[in-house]
């Protein structure tokens, strides 16, 4: 984990997604695995979106994006990243916060944010999508 000093510029985030408040106020602490995002895909402007669709590694309990092809437990929707995180060079965890219950507007998701039908059923029941 990077707890170094560092400058950064870094805009507000964009929470259009979230569909309520419901959920917002007790989100679920994990760690991001950033092995597991590719830079040009996940975070090409230097850091994972907010409503970025998380799925849980079995083996390490760190978490990554979600992919349904995944053969080490990511192909499960876990939850959305919550927050944007910053990713700097030379990051291998990263402290995140996990939103796995309350609604979601489906169409204000970022353009990567990993949601197909597979993750909508991984999530249906804690999380409602508009």
């Amino acid at each position: 984990m990077d707890i170094s000093v560092r400058d950064q510029v870094f805009g507000g985030d964009n929470r259009a997604w979230l569909g309520s408040q419901h959920g917002t106020e007790s989100n679920r602490s994990i760690t991001l695995d950033v092995s597991t995002f590719t830079e040009a895909t996940h975070y090409p402007d230097g850091f994972i979106p907010s409503g970025t669709v998380l799925g849980e590694i079995t083996a390490t309990g760190l978490f990554g994006p979600f992919d349904p092809n995944a053969e080490d437990g990511r192909d499960t929707a876990a939850g959305h990243l919550f927050n944007s995180i910053p990713v700097s060079a030379g990051a291998t965890n990263l402290g995140a916060p996990l939103l796995d219950h309350g609604a979601v507007v489906e169409s204000k998701l970022p353009a990567d944010s990993g949601l197909d039908a597979t993750a909508k059923a991984d999530l249906a029941g804690q999380i409602r999508y508009r």
